[in-house]
C-alpha cells in the first residue's frame, strides 16, 4: 500500500542533499535513515533516549573527567 506524507520544502532539500546518487528515491533515502532504529529491542530504544535526554540537559561527562575517575590522566 502506497500513501503520500506531507514534509517541508526544508525537508525535502535535506533529503536531496543525502542522496548517494540521482536515482535514488526520498523512499530509499528514509529507509537508509531508519534502519539502524528497527533493530533495537525497546529497552535499548528507552536507554537511547534517555540518553539523548542527558545529553540535552548537559547531564554529560567531558573526557577529561572520564580520564580522571578512571585513573587515565
Amino acid at each position: 500500500m502506497e500513501t503520500t506524507i506531507k514534509v517541508s520544502r526544508d525537508f525535502v532539500g535535506a533529503l536531496k542533499t543525502i542522496k548517494a546518487h540521482t536515482n535514488q528515491s526520498f523512499e530509499e533515502i528514509l529507509w537508509d535513515l531508519l534502519e539502524p532504529y528497527l533493530d533495537f529491542s525497546p529497552e535499548t530504544k528507552k536507554a537511547i533516549e534517555k540518553s539523548r535526554k542527558d545529553a540535552r540537559e548537559g547531564k554529560t561527562f567531558s573526557l577529561a573527567e572520564v580520564k580522571s575517575e578512571f585513573g587515565f590522566e
